[in-house]
Order: structure tokens, then C-alpha cells, then sequence
């Protein structure tokens, strides 16, 4: 058994777009074709129903099939859901669902209706991980206002709740003291814009949002940096970084979106509350994938 299928969260997962029609509705079709073309592209794997999947306006239905296409088209090893909820109960139900589906690990953020304390977190990845698969934590403390610290993560670790972390908080110094307090802890990149300095910390995968759009480029960048090639890994960075900036944007789905669109995938509309970008916005998007495209990254 290879490390990756050991630890099926490490390498390159994308955090995937789900392409909706004109309608909204979501387009499976279009989603198992694009789960296929970036394993073919590189990409160890997909992270379906996390906030880039828009997950919070799916169905129970919707968000059940997603993760049964990705499973169908890739298998269950390299698919990775989130399993976020407002509710301990239900984010396990979640698990459960994506265990049965076949899924080999899932992701899962603390608990988000409210600014939960240590011990609400710890029981909420306690009960989660009784449905039974290996859990990543997701720390996003931008979003969800708690604030999984190296210290707070080494204690899920210690108790066996989590076996990674998708780091989100921009702060590239915790990934030394993430290292110190649990080194059995993988470390994974949360956002694309410091993929370089935390890949260089050492992390073991990048849970991503730009290769959706540009998965050759992206993933050699991961790969350069992951082995120390500075020379390769930093002309990629500086030539990327104006897209990838934007996934720490509010408007990161949009952004990702319209640069699917821009070389020819199928990102389509969002769902509300979601709205359009801003005529700058789009053009600033646009210029940037443009001059990706003419650079050969795509």
C-alpha cells in the first residue's frame, strides 16, 4: 500500500466547482466529466461539497448524488467530502453517508452556527468520528470564527478525531508549531495563496481550489515546491499568484468560476445569496487567466 493510499488526503485534492445549467440546477453529467479530467490532469483526487461545491444551497439530495458521481467516476479513494453541518448529529450522518459511498477519508469543519469553545469542538469531532472514516479537520477561522490553534488540533490528534488538517488561516508559522505538538498531524494547504511558504513547512497535500481552471500548471507548481525545486517552483508562483490570490476572496467561487469558463471548462453560475462579480472584478479575472493562457499554463 503507497503512503497516498494510506493517507488518501495527501497530494493534490481539488476542492470542486460544481457546474450548475442556466437553471441552477446541478449538472452531474458536467461534474463527473470534470472529476475524470482532473485526475487526468494530475490532481490525486477531489474534495466535492465544500463552500468552492457551494454545499450550503444543495438539497440533501443534491448534495448525496455529488458525492455518489465523484465515487462512480474516480472511486472512493480519491474522493475526500466535506461533511460540515450545523449540527454534530448531522455532520455525522454526513460521514456516515460518505462512508457507504465508498469515500476513503472526509473533510469537516468545527462546529460554525455559533463561536463554539474547546470542548464543543472536541465534541463535535468526537462524534464524528464514530461514523468510522479517517477525518480531516478544515481550519477556517476567517469564515467560521473558531479557531482550531496547533494546540487545540494536537489534542484532536491525541484523542485519534483527526489524522490531517487543511490550514486556512494564513498564518504560515503555525505549520512549525503544528509540526512540534503532532508530528504524526498532516498538514495540508487550505489556501492557494500560500501554497509555496507551506509547502516549504513541509506539508504532505494542498486541498485546492485554482487547479479547477488550470490543473497541469497548478499541480507542477505543488509538486516543484513539495521537492524544494525553488527555480521551477517560484517562476510558476509569481505567474500564477494573481489568480490564485483569489481564493482568499469572498467572491472565490465566482472568481474560480469565471475562470473555468475563460478556457473553456464549464463553471457556470452560482446559487444565492451568491451574486454576479463586479464588472472590475471579472475583468481583473479575466485579464490574469488570459495572460495564463498565453504563458501556456493551461
Amino acid at each position: 500500500m503507497t503512503v497516498t493510499e494510506n493517507r488518501p488526503w495527501r497530494g493534490v485534492l481539488v476542492a470542486t466547482a460544481l457546474p450548475l445549467d442556466d437553471d441552477l440546477s446541478v449538472d452531474y453529467d458536467g461534474f463527473a466529466e470534470h472529476c475524470a479530467w482532473l485526475v487526468e490532469n494530475g490532481c490525486d483526487g477531489v474534495v466535492p461539497n465544500g463552500s468552492l461545491g457551494e454545499y450550503q444551497v444543495l438539497t440533501p439530495e443534491e448534495r448525496a448524488k455529488v458525492v455518489e458521481t465523484a465515487v462512480a467516476t474516480i472511486g472512493g479513494q480519491r474522493v475526500m467530502p466535506g461533511v460540515a453541518a450545523y449540527g454534530s448529529a448531522e455532520a455525522r450522518r454526513w460521514a456516515e453517508q460518505a462512508r457507504d459511498a465508498g469515500c476513503a477519508s472526509v473533510m469537516l469543519l468545527p462546529p460554525n452556527a455559533y463561536r463554539a469553545d474547546e470542548r464543543s469542538v472536541l465534541a463535535h469531532y468526537a462524534e464524528v468520528a464514530k461514523a468510522a472514516v479517517p477525518v480531516v479537520a478544515y481550519n477556517n477561522p476567517i469564515d467560521t470564527k473558531v479557531d482550531l490553534v496547533p494546540e487545540l488540533l494536537a489534542k484532536l490528534h491525541g484523542e485519534g478525531y483527526i489524522h490531517a488538517v487543511k490550514e486556512f488561516s494564513g498564518d504560515v508559522r503555525r505549520a512549525y508549531r503544528i509540526a512540534e505538538l503532532a508530528p504524526e498531524l498532516d498538514l495540508l494547504i487550505g489556501a492557494d495563496d500560500v501554497l509555496l511558504e507551506l509547502a516549504l513547512a513541509g506539508a504532505k497535500g494542498w486541498v485546492a481550489g485554482y487547479p479547477n481552471a488550470l490543473p497541469a500548471a497548478t499541480v507542477e507548481l505543488y509538486h516543484a515546491a513539495a521537492r524544494g525545486d525553488l527555480a521551477t517552483a517560484q517562476q510558476l508562483y509569481r505567474q500564477l499568484h494573481p489568480l490564485l490570490r483569489w481564493d482568499s476572496q469572498v467572491e472565490f467561487v465566482q472568481a474560480i468560476k469565471l475562470s473555468m469558463d475563460i478556457v473553456g471548462r464549464h463553471g457556470g453560475r452560482c446559487r444565492p445569496p451568491r451574486v454576479p462579480l463586479l464588472p472590475e472584478q471579472e475583468a481583473v479575472i479575466r485579464a490574469a487567466t488570459e495572460k495564463a493562457l498565453a504563458a501556456g499554463l493551461a
